[in-house]
Order: C-alpha cells, then structure tokens, then sequence
C-alpha cells in the first residue's frame, strides 16, 4: 500500500485538469476561487498552483474504461469531469462533517473560509457537475446524456446514505463486517462504480457490458476505502499523529472485525474507551494494540486483495 499511481491512470492527468479549470476559471464570482483552491489549481493566497497529491482516479477510470472498450478519449471526458466534480462536492462536505482541519497537507476549504461558505462552494460544484455532463450532448450523444445522468444522480444518492451510515456507526459498537461492506460500497464504491460504467456508456450501448464496468469500479471503490482506513491507522510513512479515524470514533474494517472477534474481555475494554466522549492518546495506542493482535490489519489487506481480484474478473 502506497501512494504511487499507475501510469495507465496518470496519462489523462493534463486533460482532466484542462477541463476541470474550464468549468471554473472564466466565472468571476469569488465562489469559483474557493473550488479551484480545493481542486488544487490555487494556494491559500489565491495565486494559481498544481497540486500533485489529487490523484483524479475517478475520472481516470471513466477515460480508461472508455478507451478499454474502443471509444476515444474524448468522448467521456465531459463524464469524467463530472465525476471530479461531484466527487469533490462530497469531500467538501465530508470534511465539514468530520471537523477535518486539513486535506492534502493544507487547510481544508471550511478550515480556510469557514463552513458557511464552504456548504456553499460545495453545492456549487454539484451543479457544475451536471453542467459538465451536458458536454455530451454537444457531442450528439443524447443517449449517453441521459443514461450518464441518472447513474450520476444515483451515485449521489448512494453517497449520502453511505456517509448517513457512516456517521451512524460512529456511536455503534455492534456492527458486523457485513454492515461496514455495505457502508463503504455506498460511500465509496457508487461513485466508481459510476465512473467505469460511464466510460463504459461513451463507449457502447450494451447493457451487459456497461453493468460489469459498474460492479468492477464498485469492488474497486470498496478496495479503496478500505486501504485508506488502512493507511489512517497504520501509514505507509510511519507517520506519528494518532490516526483521526480512531479520534472521530470511526468504524473501519480492521476496528468492526475487531468487536466482531473480541472475546467477552476484550470487548468491555473496546466498548469502554468508544464509549467514551472524546478519546486520548493512550486510548488510541490500546485500540491498535488489540486489533492489531487480533490479526485486523491482515483480514482487512485480504478482503482489499479479494476484492480487487473480484473486479478484473467482472471485466
């Protein structure tokens, strides 16, 4: 697990970023610079500016299967900016919803303007989203508008009742694995599930086809989520700061297993520290003692493994 992205994804870098500062950088409301500081392409000062650690893996996989699929590039890119948008949308939100003060190693857009306005850079980039797709009708595909339409509109609500149960569960202690799955294939899962069967649409108008694209991005996004919680507890650069999931009373993979495995011991001392109102620095460091003792870490690299095996074999 590390944070290197393959070249198959990083080659439609450029033109994602070229179409994503399209649909922002000739609208003069100060609104607009708030987006494009969160996509990256401003600094805090508002002067423009790359960042690298947006990875764009959604829109990517939209392009990517497009092309696998023998449609050109170019046909999906109004989907996949799309995507980007309506991604971002969600983890403005998100990041409110958490308290996060930072994303990408730098003040979050709530944290930099507060969460009044933040809500509203966010709503803004759900419309942009829509706005970008109607990209393909300029292309004459009127029927790829309206099947990339709804599966969008459905990602978005798939999103939110995976966020609803993710806040949720934040005050359970009773959760199976089953539930966390079920979480993460919502919260994370819809939207790439959505990306690749985007791609797929831009592409070909078989059903068949378009619906593996869609349950492979979904397995995919699980996988995703599911390493990202990894890399919150245990991170890949050794990094020190007590993981924010345990902080914020998070219910990832390897802490669900954990209560699903526990002895009746065991248990009472997990359901004691989540229990309390806010957690300290020696609470964490007993929560990763017993999960990791319990062989949490492990299970959840597996089901990541199993999934992503899941995914190439529907494709």
């Amino acid at each position: 697990m590390n944070g290197t992205m393959p070249a198959v994804l990083t080659q439609y870098r450029n033109e994602i970023d070229a179409s994503l500062w399209t649909a922002t950088r000739h609208r003069t409301s100060p609104l607009y610079r708030m987006m494009e500081y969160h996509l990256g392409f401003r600094n805090e000062q508002g002067e423009e500016f790359t960042i690298t650690e947006a990875k764009r893996v959604r829109p990517a996989l939209c392009l990517l299967s497009c092309e696998m699929l023998g449609g050109q590039m170019p046909d999906a890119l109004p989907a996949a900016t799309a995507i980007e948008l309506l991604h971002n949308f969600s983890l403005i939100h998100d990041d409110i919803q958490d308290g996060s003060p930072d994303r990408h190693n730098r003040p979050t857009l709530w944290w930099q303007w507060g969460p009044s306005q933040a809500i509203n850079a966010g709503d803004g980039m759900h419309a942009l989203a829509h706005e970008a797709l109607t990209g393909l009708l300029v292309r004459q595909r009127t029927d790829a508008f309206v099947a990339a339409t709804q599966r969008l509109d459905q990602a978005c609500l798939l999103i939110c009742e995976g966020q609803h149960d993710d806040i949720d569960f934040q005050e359970k202690i009773n959760l199976a694995t089953s539930d966390y799955m079920e979480m993460a294939r919502l919260k994370t899962g819809a939207l790439m599930g959505c990306s690749m069967a985007l791609g797929a649409i831009c592409s070909t108008a078989d059903s068949k086809t378009i619906e593996a694209f869609h349950r492979s991005g979904e397995k995919l996004g699980m996988a995703f989520q599911i390493v990202d919680d990894l890399l919150d507890l245990w991170p890949a650069d050794g990094a020190a700061s007590p993981p924010g999931d345990i902080l914020s009373k998070k219910k990832t993979l390897p802490v669900v297993y954990a209560f699903s495995k526990a002895d009746v011991k065991q248990k009472r001392r997990l359901g004691s520290i989540y229990l309390k109102r806010i957690l300290d620095n020696q609470d964490v460091e007993d929560i990763l003692d017993i999960i990791e003792s319990m062989g949490a870490r492990d299970y959840s690299v597996e089901t990541a493994k199993s999934l992503c095996a899941g995914a190439l074999e529907d494709i």
